[in-house]
């Protein structure tokens, strides 16, 4: 390119170009490096060289850094509320299914399929029936008198189900496998007039469902449970 072609190059750039003007950050370290060439230039060899000064606003890599932090905790947050809303969901529906389980006994007369108050008739009774062997305890001295037993069907699978009786009220005490369960039963849930307390008892999940009041339905579940600990104790 010949000395008057380059001249009408920089002409049309001068004219059309587009001009960006350059960040005050980016002016000042662009200064600052061209003051340091200066100052270095007329040094000797074993001169040692000063580091530039850095400017004290936070660099663009941590503002976004911050920002993907902040993104990241937000995001873990939600994934776990969303997890404890899933189980809460879970735990209710299957609470439902109980006291479905619950109403179908007594509406067609389907009680027990074993009526026994003694304990040692009902438990062998379910033996080769499912899979695991409920633990029937006789709690008739503290009001709560063993009605029987029968095999119920909640939730897919086979349940075993302990009756017990509090005056007029009828308890069902549901028993499934914890291997076959993807949550836990809640410590307390109450619908349609029902409540229902749940625990894990060994290999097993446990819910206590009747319309008996809160406070007797509770003293009942603290019966049981404790009779298990007595009877397997750790």
């Amino acid at each position: 390119m010949d000395q008057h072609e380059d001249s009408e190059l920089g002409s049309v750039l001068k004219q059309h170009a587009t001009r960006h003007t350059a960040p005050a950050a980016l002016r000042k370290r662009i200064t600052a490096a061209i003051a340091l060439a200066d100052d270095t230039a007329g040094e000797a060899p074993d001169t040692p060289r000063r580091k530039p000064v850095r400017d004290n606003q936070p660099s663009a890599w941590r503002n976004w850094l911050n920002v993907g932090s902040a993104f990241a905790s937000g995001a873990a947050a939600s994934v776990i509320a969303g997890y404890f809303f899933i189980a809460a969901a879970a735990q209710e529906r299957l609470s439902q299914e109980m006291i479905d389980g619950h109403v179908r006994s007594l509406m067609a007369q389907h009680l027990a399929d074993v009526a026994s108050s003694d304990q040692h008739t009902v438990k062998p009774w379910f033996a080769g029936k499912i899979d695991f062997s409920p633990p029937v305890y006789d709690l008739s001295a503290q009001g709560f008198p063993l009605a029987g037993g029968r095999l119920d069907y909640i939730d897919g699978q086979a349940t075993a189900a302990l009756v017990y009786r509090r005056n007029s009220h009828i308890i069902n005490v549901f028993f499934q496998s914890r291997k076959d369960l993807a949550s836990p039963p809640p410590d307390a849930f109450a619908a349609r007039g029902y409540h229902v307390s749940g625990w894990k008892e060994g290999a097993m999940q446990a819910w206590v469902v009747s319309d008996l009041n809160a406070e007797e339905l509770t003293q009942f579940t603290v019966m049981l449970r404790k009779a298990g600990e007595e009877a397997n104790p750790r």
